[in-house]
């Protein structure tokens, strides 16, 4: 229902299988010949995991509107699915109590998670008596059980780290820690399957930081945690295609806040020395040498812009004083009245840089249409010529992304959050020194 695009993508780890076109009815219809049972995933512009065995006939709905909350399945292995299903929206609703819970104490918030777990295993027991299905589908729904309880432990262990810095935190017990004895560090099975690596991810963020929690602050983009990470990802899991995946994700998120070139090319190296996938070192390697341009120092790249002219002008040209450079997309009406909203603020405060607004769409008129509906300064307003080069060249993975530069075109700094506090001690830090 509602198709974004006119195929799916059926895949199982990082292979895709096939793309498969919608026909007039936006139906599918896709046979495997040979079934490696396990993890599948299906997209359609978002992605959802599959469970599939050899002999299932699984049908499934969607509409794109509300994609996880109406994705079901019939038809025989269809019950595996959702039962999966159940266990990710189970697990939507409880991480939004979490805030709350992460302000209570450790046998407070123990009694919240066991109370959480009572209730996946009733679903779990129920699920196994009624539907008795396969020894390999147990480990599955196991892992959909206990990870997700497990990641909500590690991210309460992190929470108290991070309030460390504010005298806040409180004394976590040792045998808060007990169920990281449960924990498999190289399950073939589950390798794929994203409660399991999202835990592995949030226990090695945390043993990072007890790697360096004397000499700095918890900060999962740091220089610091990251190497460290990656060292304890080597270390630790036993599994080569698990290993060299969080060791990827680990490197890609490091570099998209990468802060000095030197550290970025250390970080680069690290990676490089622990990863045995030739492919991802290609990958990191052009995505850490984009963004090293990006560290402070660098001229930022003379990418190409449009006006509200429909005149083609390059990025430098529009630098006449330090200037903060934020991004949009006509696709949120919400989102870009509150960027703007938030620049305009800014642009009073520190009249010493221009703000200059980069819309990221690729429609010229619908961007017009809502620079003279909104009274936007066309002065100030900009979009991309090309925006998969500007994208690919500039890092823009977020619209929240703010990048300051000087007037002469020097970056001051490559990656911050245009709605963060931080960024207006950054401004003033810029212009006293």
């Amino acid at each position: 229902m509602n198709p974004k695009r006119d195929y799916v993508i059926l895949s199982k780890s990082r292979d895709i299988i096939d793309t498969v076109f919608l026909n007039d009815k936006n139906f599918f219809i896709y046979q495997m010949e040979q079934v490696d049972p396990g993890i599948y995933f299906f997209s359609h512009n978002e992605y959802q995991a599959l469970f599939i065995e050899p002999g299932d006939s699984i049908m499934l709905r969607v509409n794109t509107l509300e994609f996880d909350e109406s994705l079901s399945f019939t038809g025989k292995g269809a019950d595996k699915n959702n039962f999966m299903m159940e266990m990710f929206l189970l697990n939507e609703q409880e991480n939004e109590l979490m805030p709350k819970f992460n302000l209570l104490s450790p046998s407070e918030f123990e009694m919240k998670m066991d109370s959480f777990e009572m209730n996946r295993k009733e679903i779990y027991e129920h699920f196994m008596t009624k539907k008795a299905p396969s020894d390999r589908f147990k480990v599955i729904a196991n892992a959909a059980t206990d990870y997700a309880i497990y990641s909500k432990k590690e991210l309460y262990i992190s929470a108290n780290a991070r309030k460390k810095i504010y005298n806040e935190n409180v004394e976590i017990p040792d045998d808060f820690y007990n169920f990281r004895n449960k924990v498999d560090l190289g399950n073939e099975q589950l390798r794929s399957y994203y409660p399991y690596y999202r835990y592995l991810g949030y226990y090695m963020d945390n043993l990072a930081f007890e790697s360096y929690k004397d000499r700095a602050s918890y900060d999962r983009t740091s220089f610091l945690h990251n190497y460290h990470k990656s060292s304890l990802i080597d270390s630790l899991v036993t599994n080569e295609y698990l290993k060299n995946n969080l060791l990827r994700t680990t490197a890609h998120r490091y570099f998209l806040h990468a802060g000095t070139e030197t550290e970025g090319k250390a970080m680069l190296a690290h990676f490089l020395k622990l990863s045995t996938n030739p492919d991802d070192h290609k990958k990191i390697s052009e995505f850490a040498n984009a963004t090293i341009k990006l560290t402070p120092g660098h001229t930022i790249p003379n990418v190409m812009l449009l006006t509200t002219d429909n005149t083609v002008k390059d990025l430098h040209s529009v630098f006449n004083q330090p200037t903060v450079l934020y991004f949009w997309s006509n696709q949120s009406i919400k989102h870009y009245k509150n960027i703007h909203t938030r620049a305009s603020e800014l642009r009073s405060k520190y009249p010493e840089y221009d703000f200059v607004g980069i819309n990221i769409d690729t429609h010229f008129k619908k961007w017009l249409k809502v620079i003279k509906n909104s009274g936007y300064d066309d002065m100030t307003e900009y979009q991309f010529d090309n925006f998969d080069e500007a994208e690919m060249t500039l890092i823009i993975d977020s619209v929240n992304k703010a990048m300051i530069v000087d007037g002469d075109g020097t970056i001051l700094n490559g990656n911050t959050n245009i709605f963060d506090l931080s960024i207006e001690q950054e401004l003033l830090g810029y212009i006293n020194k």
